[in-house]
């Protein structure tokens, strides 16, 4: 099976944005030290764009792995601290392109 990249769109409200920024970052390099099928975790901001805008690229070796993600501590407990900040969320599930 091909591995499954993640791509997650947020935008929050302007004054979360700093705060936001921590709790993502810290969650991105929390999924790469501690779930061994996370294989990037990418937090990028569109250039040019206004504050509050984050897209998220993960790559994880199959549904498995970012099933045992969204159940792992430190993603129940980012998700609890942003889902107040969040205006919009969207993700979508794609496969790589391996030959």
């Amino acid at each position: 099976m091909t591995r499954l990249v993640i791509l997650v769109d947020f935008k929050v409200k302007p004054g979360d944005h700093d705060t936001f920024r921590r709790l993502i970052t810290a969650n991105a390099a929390a999924s790469l030290k501690h779930e061994p099928g996370c294989r990037q975790f990418d937090v990028a901001v569109p250039e040019g764009d206004t504050i509050g805008h984050f897209i998220l690229y993960e790559i994880y070796d199959d549904d498995a792995a970012f099933a045992a993600h969204l159940r792992a501590d430190h993603y129940l407990k980012f998700d609890a601290a942003v889902t107040p900040m969040v205006l919009e969320k969207k993700v979508s599930r794609l496969r790589l392109a391996e030959a």
